[in-house]
Parts: C-alpha cells; sequence; structure tokens
C-alpha cells in the first residue's frame, strides 16, 4: 500500500521538544519535495514547512522559524519535523504531504499532492 504514515505526536510541555517522522510505504520519497501541515481545533490547515528533493532547501513559517527544524534521511525513507521550544499555540493535527516538485521555492503549499499521510497530534499543554 501506497501511503505516507506520521509518528511521534503527543502531549508535551510549553518549552519542550518532539521529532515528528513521516515515512514513505510502498514507494521511495527521493523524488518528492515533501511538506509538513498542520490544522489546530477550528482553524484552517497551515503550511510548517517543506523540504526540497536534495534536502538542500527548506523553507518555514514565520510562526515556526528558528523552533523548527525540517529534514530528510533517503536511507530510511523518511522525512523528520523537530519542533522545540514548543508553546501551546503549536497544538494541531500535523501532517505531511509529498509533492513531485522538486523545490519548495518559497512555498507552503502546492496545487498537486500525491500523497497524503494521516495525522498525528500534537498537544503543547502544562
Amino acid at each position: 500500500q501506497l501511503q505516507l504514515v506520521e509518528s511521534g505526536g503527543g502531549l508535551v510541555q510549553p518549552g519542550g521538544s518532539l521529532r515528528l517522522s513521516c515515512a514513505a510505504s510502498g514507494f521511495t520519497l527521493d523524488y518528492y519535495s515533501i511538506l509538513w501541515f498542520r490544522q489546530a481545533p477550528g482553524k484552517e490547515r497551515e503550511g510548517v514547512s517543506c523540504i526540497s528533493v536534495s534536502g538542500g532547501s527548506a523553507n518555514y513559517a514565520d510562526s515556526v522559524k528558528g523552533r523548527f527544524t525540517i529534514s530528510r534521511d533517503s536511507s530510511k525513507n523518511t522525512v523528520y519535523l523537530q519542533m522545540n521550544s514548543l508553546k501551546p499555540e503549536d497544538t494541531a493535527v500535523y501532517s505531511c504531504a509529498a509533492t513531485r516538485y522538486r523545490v519548495c521555492s518559497g512555498r507552503l503549499s502546492f496545487n498537486k499532492y500525491y500523497y497524503w499521510g494521516q495525522g498525528t497530534r500534537v498537544t503543547v499543554s502544562s
């Protein structure tokens, strides 16, 4: 089955860290730029970060810049989102998506995604 599977979410205190994983099953991520999105209750989905096919470039939403880092490991067919200095407003369901664009070009959304994950919930609360 061709799918993306997210993991790593959970409950964390403000100021804490989590690392989310987006693993591909049944296909290789090597040909896709990968984006992380999040959707908080009652809010629209927000693009968080994007990493290019090569992993050589990435961009971030202003709200997470300097706190989140996206990376990819081809040997594990996985993209990661390291989240540090978490805030209550980071609480959301985080999902990853794959697009065939080779570079992100500063974008956090595209008009077509080939694969989506089911999401992993992140709750930042004391």
